[in-house]
C-alpha cells in the first residue's frame, strides 16, 4: 500500500510540478527561454507575481477529472448504474464555472470549494468553447475537429483508477467531451493506459508498448501511433534533446504532447527532475508537455523521486496529495464522503 500511495501521489503532484515548471515559458521560443534563464533554460520552479508557484488549467482540469471519477464511483455504488464520462463532463462544467463562465451544474463538492482553483490560467479555447456549447461531445458525435492537447493533459487520473483497457476507453471518451479529432482523444486513451500499466507494475517501456498495441486496434490511430513509435526510437539514440523534441513537434496538439513526454520520460527515466527540465525547454506547449511527463514518471518512480522542495512549493500541493489519497480509497460509505464527492 505504501508503494501505491507513492505512485498515486507521485503521478498527480508530478504532473502539477511539470505544469508549474513549464508555465513561465509556455509561450516562449527556446532561444528566448535561454536568454531569460541561462544556457540550460528554466531549471527550477519560479514564483509568479502572485508569489505562488502557479499551476495552470492543465492541473485544474486534471483535478476536476479526478473529482468526476470519484463522484461517478459514489453514484455507481449508491444507484447501481453510472456513465462515467457523463459525470466527468459535469465536473468539467464546474471547472468552467471557476473560469468565470456560468453554468447550471451543481456547485457542490470539495474541489469546487478550493479558492485556488478559481483562477484563470490561460485556459484552452477548445475546452472553453466546447463546454460553453451546452452539449457533451462523444466519439460518435464530435463537437469539433480539434486535436489540441487539452484532452490528454487532464486524463492521467483515469489511469490511476481503472485497469488498462478500460482506462484506454474512458480516457478517449473523457477527452472526446471537448476534443473531436481522433488524435485529440486517442492520445488521452494511450496516456491513461500507460499510467494504469505502471500502477499494475509494468516497467515504463512495456507500458508504452502496450498502449501502442491498444492504440493500433483503434480506427484512425496512425497519426498518434507513428509519432509514439518515433519517440521510442529517438529515446534510444544519443541525440541532442532540443533537436529530437523539435522533430516530434511543439506539443500544441495531443499526439505531439504525448510523444514529447514519452521521449523525455524514457530517456531520463531514473531522473524525474532532469526529464521535466528537458520536457519544458522547447519552442512549444511547455506546461502541457511538462505535466504529461510528470504524470508518467511520477507514477513510475513515486513521489520520493521528486525533489521535496518542489513538492512543497507547488501551488495546491496539499490538496493534490489529498486527492491522490482519495483516488486510492475510491469510496467510503459515509456522509462526509458523500458531501465531498456527491453523486448527482
Amino acid at each position: 500500500m505504501e508503494k501505491i500511495q507513492e505512485q498515486y501521489q507521485g503521478c498527480l503532484i508530478g504532473g502539477a510540478i511539470g505544469d508549474a515548471l513549464g508555465w513561465p515559458v509556455e509561450f516562449l521560443k527556446i532561444d528566448d527561454i535561454r536568454g531569460k534563464y541561462g544556457e540550460n533554460g528554466i531549471t527550477n520552479l519560479v514564483k509568479a507575481s502572485s508569489n505562488k508557484v502557479e499551476i495552470t488549467d492543465d492541473t485544474q482540469m486534471m483535478m476536476f477529472t479526478a473529482e468526476g471519477i470519484l463522484r461517478a464511483e459514489n453514484r455507481g455504488r449508491n444507484k447501481g448504474i453510472v456513465d462515467v464520462p457523463s459525470v466527468v463532463y459535469r465536473s468539467y462544467l464546474r471547472w468552467l464555472t471557476t473560469q468565470g463562465i456560468g453554468s447550471t451544474v451543481e456547485k457542490d463538492g470539495w474541489i469546487f470549494s478550493i479558492d485556488g482553483l478559481h483562477a484563470r490560467r490561460a485556459p484552452g479555447n477548445t475546452c472553453l468553447s466546447a463546454l460553453k456549447s451546452g452539449k457533451m461531445g462523444i466519439i460518435q458525435e464530435p463537437l469539433n475537429t480539434s486535436k489540441g492537447c487539452g484532452g490528454v493533459m487532464r486524463t492521467a487520473p483515469i489511469g490511476l483508477f481503472f485497469e488498462k483497457r478500460k482506462a484506454f476507453q474512458l480516457g478517449c471518451e473523457c477527452a472526446a467531451i471537448t476534443h473531436g479529432h481522433p488524435s485529440g482523444y486517442l492520445c488521452a486513451g494511450a496516456l491513461s493506459y500507460i499510467i494504469s500499466g505502471l500502477i499494475e507494475g509494468m516497467d515504463l517501456k512495456a507500458s508504452i508498448e502496450g498502449a501502442l498495441v491498444e492504440l493500433k486496434s483503434q480506427p484512425n490511430h496512425e497519426e498518434c501511433s507513428l509519432l509514439i513509435e518515433e519517440a521510442l526510437k529517438l529515446a534510444s539514440l544519443n541525440l541532442n534533446d532540443t533537436q529530437a523534441i523539435a522533430s516530434l513537434g511543439e506539443g500544441w496538439v495531443g499526439e505531439e504532447a504525448l510523444a514529447i513526454a514519452i521521449y523525455c520520460a524514457l530517456k531520463y527515466q531514473p531522473d524525474i527532475k532532469q526529464a521535466l527540465i528537458v520536457a519544458v525547454n522547447h519552442n512549444g506547449d511547455s506546461d502541457s508537455t511538462g505535466a504529461i511527463t510528470g504524470y508518467i514518471l511520477g507514477a513510475y518512480l513515486g513521489i520520493k523521486a521528486i525533489p521535496k522542495n518542489w513538492v512543497k512549493d507547488v501551488e495546491l500541493s496539499a490538496e493534490i496529495l489529498e486527492l491522490a489519497d482519495d483516488m486510492i480509497v475510491k469510496f467510503m460509505d459515509s456522509e462526509e464522503w458523500k458531501l465531498k464527492y456527491p453523486g448527482w
